[in-house]
């Protein structure tokens, strides 16, 4: 697949300090927070959906090590969990780490698809190119990355044609009107208000 195929005309320029954990976390707090008491949190070495508790009076979505790629990822689970899963830590799923068996690993593709078609989105709203992820680097299996990446990638058209989950559309948008059309980011946060409500 060709590596361009990922990329946008975005006015963004190719600088990696252009996409700040900052500026990430503004547009997704400004957005989310208050509506769905959501926070979007560095984590450490593995990312975790926690819904609020007595503790910590608000749902955390966090990401991995600080990584802006593991934060886009892990927004994008979080677009697509339905209320109910949102009150489940990690939404309920299983999660096998790295070191899959085959028929692991199968069904972590299948569970992958659509948020990483979601996250190649997001990606691409940020002028940054997207590599999909099989995530299973100390399995005994050989991976067939390609073919994963065109199931991605069909399932992120079949999004772009039908439509995307409210929180994912709103989220695009905030991100395309910051990184591409160079609002600030209490414009891109109002932008995304405004398709929120």
């Amino acid at each position: 697949m060709p590596q361009n195929q990922y990329q946008t005309g975005s006015i963004v320029s190719d600088r990696q300090e252009r996409w700040t954990l900052e500026d990430i976390t503004a547009l997704f707090d400004g957005i989310f927070a208050e509506r769905y008491q959501t926070r979007l949190i560095r984590g450490g070495d593995e990312p975790l959906y926690r819904p609020a508790n007595s503790e910590t009076p608000y749902h955390q979505v966090i990401f991995a090590r600080g990584y802006y790629a593991s934060a886009l990822h892990e927004i994008s689970h979080w677009c697509i969990a339905g209320a109910q899963r949102r009150q489940q830590e990690d939404y309920g799923y299983w999660y096998c780490p790295d070191g899959r068996d085959a028929e692991q690993q199968k069904a972590f593709e299948q569970a992958e698809i659509a948020p990483q078609a979601l996250e190649s989105i997001f990606t691409r709203a940020c002028g940054r190119v997207f590599h999909v992820s099989v995530d299973n680097l100390g399995g005994d299996i050989e991976v067939d990355i390609e073919t994963f990446a065109m199931r991605v990638e069909a399932r992120a058209q079949r999004y772009q044609h039908e439509g995307l989950p409210l929180r994912a559309e709103v989220f695009r948008h905030a991100l395309e009107a910051y990184y591409q059309q160079g609002f600030s980011r209490q414009l891109a946060i109002a932008q995304g208000l405004h398709r929120l409500l």
